[in-house]
């Protein structure tokens, strides 16, 4: 695998499993994600599969997730 760094081609993450969410809609305009051998995430948007990955390290992706559970981006949804 490359280097891993931010903005990096998505094709260029050999070996990463990408998954998106079962509320994805079905259009196909998704975000989906990996996990990374350090514990970190990529993000992808599912139409550009080979674009660019946005990297989060693992402390990164956790305070997002536990922000977004807590509801701190409620006011995003449609």
């Amino acid at each position: 695998m490359a280097e891993i760094s931010n903005g990096m081609p998505a094709a260029d993450l050999a070996g990463v499993r990408w998954r998106k969410s079962a509320h994805s809609n079905p259009s196909g305009n998704c975000v989906e994600v990996a996990g990374l051998p350090d514990g970190g995430v990529a993000v992808r948007n599912s139409h550009h599969p080979a674009g660019p990955a946005l990297i989060y390290s693992r402390g990164e992706i956790a305070a997002f997730i536990l922000g977004a559970k807590d509801g701190e981006f409620d006011d995003l949804a449609f």
